[in-house]
């Protein structure tokens, strides 16, 4: 699997970062590995300008990393997401809902993927800088 890194700047120099972001894909594909590798990097940009710090946990220092798949179906469209760990935060975790939203829907998969459905498994990090 690729290595993506992806870095937002929000207001006030806070940094979120997606820091060797590594994207955990179930599917036998007879894509091409370019194709898929561009298509990773789409997402990661979809999520990087996507991706909001919450104004509380940012006041209070709160920082963390939760793990969330994706089922995505051969349109891009999100049918659904699961935390699978954790931030350590609620309000972190509280915010993954909105951010699924916001995502939704993601770049359709490259073709030559067989699957109806695809399974990401997407570190997302809070972190002040």
């Amino acid at each position: 699997m690729p290595d993506l890194s992806v870095k937002t700047i929000l207001r006030g120099g806070i940094l979120a970062a997606f820091v060797a972001t590594v994207f955990t894909v179930s599917m036998p594909s007879s894509a091409a590995p370019d194709d898929v590798r561009k298509w990773y990097t789409k997402i990661a940009k979809k999520i990087a300008k996507k991706h909001v710090y919450p104004r509380s946990a940012i006041s209070r220092e709160i920082e963390g990393k939760a793990k969330v798949m994706l089922i995505v179906s051969r349109d891009g469209e999100i049918t659904s997401f699961e935390i699978q760990q954790s931030s350590g935060a609620a309000i972190l975790d509280k915010a993954i809902p909105k951010m699924i939203k916001r995502l939704n829907p993601l770049p359709k998969p490259p073709e030559g993927v067989p699957d109806s459905k695809l399974t990401l498994v997407v570190p997302i990090t809070w972190r002040l800088n």
